[in-house]
């Protein structure tokens, strides 16, 4: 495995190899600058955790509207320290220093292995590879919690890291819940959340001497119910909205969250999952860490019966999560794709 982290430390390297290098597509516009009229949306957590009923209630209507308008907000208040979400990503940055001998211990050969890491997202089926190393771990609270041991203390800091999103997740999907005029534990029910599975999926984006040749990650949207993001400060993250590209500027100690496919199957089509990309940059390396939370694999996830009616009938097929997972992952990363697999035409 040689790592895009290795090829970009390259002495005297001023251009990139033709296997990075990206046809533009007309599809994919310059991203433009967040819209003041029309802002990413901001949810407070701590109102729809701890406000009056007003604020609460109001809350929940923000949030669904952002759920249905974006399928991406940004989560203030929401009670995990700042200095966690820095050592997280400390630990992160300390384990993509490893050697690329030590790397390979974990680099896992399928799938559904519970800790894999490596470069690019399918190097078997693409002819062109991404600008990015990743570390995915799968967390399924009913196994032993199973992660790299090195380096020293980043097991046990993201063990309580992912513990606390999970928490935060939960909180979140009641509302989303309420929001669709269904019961609060709802979603968590129909997805056996209690042994749902989370995707601790993490990225490093090296410099790149031609960051408009390259790509980090191509437009996609995220397999689970909702996935929570952080970064280092530096950017490079764009939502898609209305048609547009949308440069993310996080505010500070927030965590970047987007609605993901099983919530648009599950709501019947009313919150769209979003789609998203990560551009690259010339001078700073940028990681991210992303946990994807969602079912538990043997669910069947499908349109909730209490959305669907005569004019608005069943919009997408049932499949299990570990389905859907394995046909994501198993597949080229490609806008909405995986999701027009199970799209039912009435």
């Amino acid at each position: 495995m040689t790592t895009c982290k290795k090829l970009a430390e390259s002495p005297g390297l001023t251009s990139i190899p033709s296997l990075y290098t990206h046809t533009a597509n007309p599809k994919d516009i310059q991203a433009v600058s967040e819209d003041p009229e029309d802002p990413i949306p901001v949810i407070d957590f701590s109102l729809l955790t701890s406000g009056t009923p007003h604020q609460r209630s109001q809350a929940i209507q923000e949030l669904g509207k952002a759920c249905k308008d974006w399928g991406f907000f940004m989560l203030i208040n929401h009670g995990v320290p700042e200095r966690q979400m820095e050592a997280v990503i400390e630990g992160l940055r300390g384990f993509f220093d490893l050697t690329e001998e030590e790397k390979r211990e974990f680099e896992g050969k399928n799938l559904l292995d519970p800790i894999r890491c490596g470069t690019s997202f399918n190097k078997s089926l693409e002819k062109v590879f991404f600008w990015r190393d990743f570390l995915k771990i799968l967390i399924n609270p009913d196994h032993e919690f199973q992660f790299p041991y090195k380096p020293a203390g980043f097991r046990e800091v993201s063990l309580d890291y992912c513990k606390r999103i999970r928490e935060v997740a939960r909180e979140l999907l009641k509302a989303i819940s309420m929001s669709l005029g269904l019961e609060p534990c709802y979603i968590e029910k129909a997805t056996n959340l209690e042994s749902g599975l989370q995707v601790f999926a993490a990225n490093l984006y090296p410099p790149c001497p031609q960051p408009e040749l390259a790509m980090g990650l191509p437009p996609h949207s995220d397999h689970g119910l909702l996935t929570l993001l952080v970064q280092n400060g530096i950017g490079g993250l764009q939502t898609q909205h209305n048609g547009n590209w949308v440069k993310v500027n996080a505010i500070p100690n927030s965590f970047l969250v987007n609605t993901a496919d099983q919530l648009e199957i599950l709501s019947n089509g009313k919150y769209k999952s979003n789609v998203h990309r990560a551009v690259v940059n010339g001078k700073a390396t940028r990681i991210s860490l992303g946990i994807a939370n969602g079912p538990s694999l043997e669910t069947m996830i499908r349109p909730a019966p209490e959305l669907e009616s005569k004019e608005q009938p069943a919009a997408y097929i049932g499949m299990t999560y570990k389905g859907y997972l394995e046909l994501q992952q198993g597949n080229q990363l490609d806008g909405k794709s995986c999701l027009d697999r199970v799209r039912a035409f009435n």
